[in-house]
């Protein structure tokens, strides 16, 4: 239309940081405002929901309507027999390596995905939604779909958007690895949370000569830096994950600071569950506000 402003394209590179995400809706708004169109976009985790939801068409106040009526408790689905036989969550942590087994944090990503007609990654544009994940079995990073037919023989375009998220947001010990079987090898992978190895990849996009092909927006949840009190086993492997979680990115933070938006979250647990509509509302206006700010000068 005559007299319409053409929207600037960017991509854009979103941590995890678990319920925090919600702080991303902000964001998505104050993008929108601007009138910058993500292209493509890179989630661990957390972000990767964000990211799915984006690239399948959906408008940032169409994910908060989503989000929040949504009840985070749903996702909470240990195995039928631990409500009937006492202490068998710690059999599930033992030997399941987790204690729910985030089925229904796939059934509703798969459902919420299928509005739009997008089931796998065939369903989108060619390299627009990079999901990173953590292969334990191999010991390295995944980035999905890129990586699926080099190191597991699976053709990409088969499959599912929906299971890539849950594999990304499978916080380990929280939810139970997924298993991916290599065709046609008989070998099978444990993969959990993309953030064990790169909980912000704003490496993702560059080219081989370490550049960006357009400007590229990074937007990292960072929380307060209170000591950690540990007290038991499951503590103490929390904070280890925490821990490196901290490592392999940060040597791409200064580097690319100018395009790194940082959203500050205090207060609030990464996996609590049980959070209220008033904090998530809370959240999601600081970081529209943060975001209205930074967007001043950037690009």
């Amino acid at each position: 239309m005559k007299g319409a402003h053409k929207k600037m394209k960017i991509d854009a590179v979103f941590s995890g940081g678990g319920v925090k995400a919600y702080s991303y809706i902000g964001v998505l708004q104050s993008l929108e405002k601007k009138g910058l169109e993500v292209s493509r976009i890179a989630g661990t985790s957390a972000g990767a929901i964000i990211s799915a939801l984006l690239i399948a068409g959906y408008t940032s106040n169409e994910i908060k309507k989503h989000l929040l009526s949504l009840s985070l408790k749903k996702f909470l689905d240990p195995p039928t027999y631990t409500s009937i036989l006492p202490f068998s969550k710690w059999y599930n942590l033992f030997f399941k390596m987790g204690f729910y087994k985030g089925k229904q944090l796939e059934i509703w990503l798969r459902e919420i995905l299928a509005r739009k007609n997008i089931y796998t990654f065939n369903d989108i544009k060619d390299d627009c939604l990079k999901i990173i994940v953590s292969d334990l079995s191999l010991k390295r990073l995944v980035v999905l779909p890129d990586d699926l037919k080099d190191v597991y023989g699976i053709q990409k375009n088969d499959f599912s958007i929906a299971r890539a998220v849950r594999i990304s947001a499978g916080y380990p010990l929280f939810f139970m690895p997924e298993t991916i079987n290599h065709q046609p090898a008989l070998q099978k992978s444990l993969l959990v949370d993309g953030g064990i190895v790169s909980n912000f990849p704003l490496w993702v996009f560059k080219d081989e000569l370490l550049r960006f092909k357009r400007p590229t927006l990074g937007v990292k949840i960072v929380g307060d830096n209170q000591e950690v009190q540990i007290n038991n086993m499951v503590e103490l492997l929390q904070a280890m994950l925490l821990t490196m979680k901290q490592s392999y990115d940060e040597r791409y933070l200064d580097q690319n600071i100018k395009d790194i938006l940082f959203l500050r979250v205090d207060s609030v647990e990464t996996m609590n569950l049980s959070l209220g509509k008033k904090d998530k509302e809370k959240m999601i206006s600081q970081a529209k506000e943060r975001t209205d700010n930074f967007l001043q000068t950037w690009p």
